[in-house]
C-alpha cells in the first residue's frame, strides 16, 4: 500500500467578500509529482500558500507523513517537513550559493544560539558537517562550480535551481515547487525538467504549481485543476486532459488530445 505523504481536506478561505477557495484537497504519495492547475484567478496559489503556511485557512484539515499539522507560518511548516519554493525568487542577494544553501540546512541543526555564540566544538562540528551537505547539494542541482558566487551574479535559471537545493538542505517530507518554470528559456525548461524528474526517482515527493501545461503532463503523476476555488477535476494527466470541464476552464475549448 502506498504512503501518503500529504493528505488536505475540506480547504476553505476568504479575502472579505471573495471565496478564493471552497472545500478543497489533495492526496499525495510518496515518489509522485503532483501537479496543481487551473486558469489565473482560479486558487491554485492561494491553496498553495495555505498548505505552506503563508495564509490561515477558514477550514480544512491537514496531514503530513500520517500526523496532522497547522499550517500557521513558512518556517514551522519548514520545521515539520514542507519546503517550498516562490514564484518571484526569494534568496539573500549578498550570500554566496553556499551560504544560501547553508541557510537552509539549519533547519535542522541542534548546537543553537549558546553553540553559535561561543563557536563550541560542537558548533564547529555542525557547521562543517552543513558546508559538506551545501556542497553536495550544488553539485546535485548541477551548480556546484558556482558555490562562491553572490547568489545575484547567477543566471535566471541557476538561481532556481539554487533555490531548489536550499529547499532540499532542509530534508523535507514534501518540496513544493511554485512555477518553477516561469520566466525561463526553452533550454532552461529541459535542465528544470531533468532535476525535478531526478529528484522524483531519488524518492522525494514534489507539489507543482506550473503555468507550462506540456512541462506539466510531461512531469506528473497525477494533477487536481481548480477553477473559480472549487475543485473540477483530479486524475492523471491522460484523465485530465480528457476531461470536458478542464477543457473548456483550463485548456480551452479548441484543445485536442493526441
Amino acid at each position: 500500500m502506498s504512503e501518503v505523504v500529504l493528505e488536505v481536506k475540506g480547504v476553505s478561505k476568504r479575502f472579505g467578500g471573495l471565496q478564493a477557495l471552497s472545500d478543497v484537497g489533495i492526496r499525495i504519495e510518496r515518489g509522485q509529482v503532483y501537479g496543481l492547475i487551473g486558469p489565473n484567478g482560479a486558487g491554485k496559489t492561494t491553496f498553495f500558500n495555505v498548505i505552506t503556511g503563508l495564509y490561515t485557512p477558514d477550514a480544512g484539515s491537514f496531514q503530513l507523513g500520517g500526523q496532522p499539522y497547522k499550517p500557521t507560518a513558512v518556517h514551522e511548516v519548514a520545521r515539520q517537513g514542507i519546503a517550498r519554493t516562490f514564484q518571484n525568487i526569494r534568496l539573500f542577494p549578498e550570500m554566496t550559493a553556499l551560504e544560501n544553501v547553508m541557510v537552509g540546512r539549519h533547519v535542522r541543526t541542534h548546537s543553537g544560539l549558546v553553540g553559535a555564540l561561543f563557536r563550541t566544538a560542537k558548533f564547529k562540528a555542525e557547521e562543517a558537517d552543513i558546508a559538506a551537505r551545501a556542497h553536495e547539494l550544488l553539485d546535485y542541482v548541477g551548480i556546484r562550480r558556482l558555490a562562491e558566487y553572490k547568489s545575484r551574479t547567477l543566471s535566471y535559471g541557476d538561481q532556481r535551481r539554487l533555490e531548489i537545493a536550499r529547499a532540499l538542505a532542509t530534508e523535507p517530507k514534501l518540496i513544493a515547487l511554485d512555477e518553477p518554470a516561469a520566466g525561463m528559456n526553452a533550454t532552461e525548461k529541459v535542465v528544470l525538467r531533468e532535476l525535478i524528474d531526478r529528484i522524483r526517482k531519488d524518492g522525494r515527493t514534489i507539489l507543482l504549481i506550473e503555468h507550462d501545461v506540456k512541462l506539466v503532463m510531461g512531469l506528473c503523476d497525477r494533477l487536481t485543476v481548480l477553477d473559480y476555488g472549487r475543485q473540477i477535476a483530479e486524475g492523471t494527466p491522460g484523465e485530465v486532459q480528457r476531461n470536458e470541464k478542464v477543457i473548456e476552464a483550463y485548456l480551452g475549448a479548441g484543445h485536442k488530445t493526441h
